[in-house]
């Protein structure tokens, strides 16, 4: 009976393990925004940074992974003052680096193929070039996997993953990302990542509005602070999930504020206190859903709007639904026509959608797009 016991005991906590396996999907949907800040600062294309996470982490599912943060298989090597870790590889307990966290990681590798002459050839490819740097990495000895470049390549290919490099080059200004190419990062320093933390992009500056002054608009607590901002330590300081304050705050992109802005520590109301709001010279409804403390959904529910972009000034929303919405005659369902070098990502984010939302109403299986393709982007 009792080993009968053990067996279902043992059944059970087997499958809770494999449940809870990262998919590939999950991996990159986490870790995409990290990757495309890394390529901005440092040049690496960020669909070969995840393709190398994916391989070298099992899609962050692996042993060396969970007990270190290390999710490129970088080795101590002689240059390495940090924590480390000893993991089973090519020989028995070899030292592997170890991190705090998982952006520390992205951090190191960014700098660890910038700072090491052996990879300085990669830095002339185009970042596009995605074969080019996958077997540049074999040759420069990256891997000792003879299979190592078709598996970046097939990985890249398969999970649509030149589409976060592709919005990278075509968002950021060419003059910066050839800044990231010659300038030459050296190798991190355990000080220097000790220095980094909560930090996932140098951009990310200290908080310097007020942030531990909490006030309440509409009966929900927010604080106001200043561009530059770092949502990253801005969840950190209030002991907030990031995922669950950009959700509060409506947000698609993590990193840095762009603006001035009240960021709410809970969730806003359905509606306003007031029944319109008139808008301000420059203003988006996003920024009138934060000043008003509702829920960007409902405030375009009440207006019959598709968009956050700036509304014309002096025009009314209504904060509370049954009133007649006033200017607002945008088309219940807007298309738009796919773009050379264009993915669901870069869509997404044009039009303040997600692109499992994009997916939903354009029945897509997958990631693929076709140039011409005309697909919905609002309904």
């Amino acid at each position: 009976m009792n080993r009968f016991i053990i067996a279902i005991l043992f059944s059970f906590i087997s499958g809770a393990a494999v449940a809870q396996r990262i998919s590939i999907e999950e991996y990159v949907d986490q870790f995409k925004d990290i990757a495309m800040s890394e390529m901005k600062r440092s040049g690496v294309p960020a669909a070969i940074t995840l393709a190398q996470g994916i391989l070298e982490s099992e899609n962050g599912n692996g042993d060396l992974v969970k007990k270190s943060n290390n999710h490129f298989g970088i080795k101590c090597k002689s240059t390495w003052e940090g924590e480390s870790v000893n993991h089973d590889d090519d020989a028995e307990g070899e030292c592997f680096r170890a991190y705090d966290s998982a952006a520390q990681s992205y951090r190191d590798h960014s700098d660890f193929l910038r700072g090491n002459k052996r990879y300085a050839s990669l830095f002339s490819l185009d970042a596009d070039d995605y074969k080019g740097w996958a077997k540049g990495l074999k040759r420069a000895g990256y891997a000792t996997n003879p299979r190592y470049p078709e598996l970046l390549i097939k990985y890249i290919e398969q999970y649509n993953l030149q589409q976060y490099t592709l919005f990278v080059l075509n968002n950021t200004p060419s003059a910066d990302i050839a800044k990231a190419n010659e300038e030459k990062a050296d190798v991190s320093t355990s000080a220097e990542i000790k220095a980094e933390k909560a930090v996932v992009t140098e951009e990310a500056v200290a908080i310097t509005g007020d942030p531990n002054k909490t006030i309440t608009i509409n009966n929900s607590k927010c604080v106001f602070v200043n561009k530059g901002t770092s949502l990253l330590a801005l969840a950190t300081k209030h002991n907030i999930n990031l995922n669950k304050l950009m959700e509060y705050n409506d947000l698609l992109e993590e990193g840095i504020l762009k603006k001035d802005q009240y960021i709410f520590l809970q969730r806003k109301s359905k509606t306003g206190e007031k029944e319109y709001y008139i808008v301000q010279p420059g203003e988006t409804v996003h920024d009138v859903a934060q000043k008003n403390g509702i829920q960007l959904r409902y405030l375009q529910e009440y207006n019959d709007l598709q968009r956050i972009e700036a509304m014309p000034a002096n025009t009314k929303l209504f904060l509370q639904p049954g009133l007649k919405a006033v200017n607002a005659k945008e088309p219940k369902v807007k298309m738009h026509t796919v773009e050379p070098k264009e993915g669901l990502y870069a869509i997404a984010r044009k039009y303040n959608v997600t692109v499992q939302q994009l997916k939903e109403w354009n029945k897509l299986s997958g990631n693929e797009l076709k140039v011409g393709q005309e697909i919905i982007v609002s309904k």
